[in-house]
């Protein structure tokens, strides 16, 4: 099983005065290092609304962190929310059954794509996205994409942490 230097992103948590940005930024400093990604963004997800809420992307002119995205009944929400599954689009027209803004994903070069379910208490509370070339993730990669789950997890609870303590704060 492929494994990260948990000691590192640990310590880069621990800092004093941390917040969800820097922790964030550690999680894509591994995603790029153990996976490889163009685009990565880390989305919470709302099955009540059925829209996801981005709270970290490396491209935020393009992706905005906070922006809403839509989705829709398909096969990523088979796999992803009710199966509790990475899905995986190794080709553009694959992610173009899947995601409306297919076009724009592959203007940034992007045309493979995996997103890793994030798992708390039986529900999925969010997706680690990663994007690259065609046909780039392969079984190996995928393997280290999920290997990442816990510090993907603890990226997204410790951001709803510190929104629910600025929220009590209010």
């Amino acid at each position: 099983m492929p494994t990260f230097d948990q000691d590192a992103f640990l310590a880069r948590l621990a800092e004093p005065g941390n917040h969800p940005h820097a922790a964030f930024e550690a999680l894509k400093d591994l995603v790029v290092k153990e996976v490889g990604a163009k685009l990565f963004t880390v989305t919470t997800v709302e099955t009540g609304t059925m829209h996801s809420e981005r709270l970290y992307s490396n491209m935020p002119d393009v992706y905005p962190v906070y922006g809403l995205k839509p989705y829709e009944e398909n096969d990523w929400t088979e796999v992803v929310l009710r199966g509790k599954r990475t899905f995986v689009a190794n080709t553009i027209d694959d992610i173009a059954k899947v995601f409306f803004d297919s076009e724009l994903i592959q203007s940034l070069g992007c045309e493979s794509c995996i997103n890793v379910p994030l798992i708390v208490d039986g529900r999925v509370i969010g997706t680690l996205n990663c994007l690259h070339d065609a046909g780039y993730y392969t079984p190996d990669r995928v393997a280290a994409a999920e290997a990442l789950k816990l510090a993907g997890t603890v990226c997204v609870l410790f951001n709803s942490k510190l929104k629910a303590e600025e929220a009590a704060h209010v």
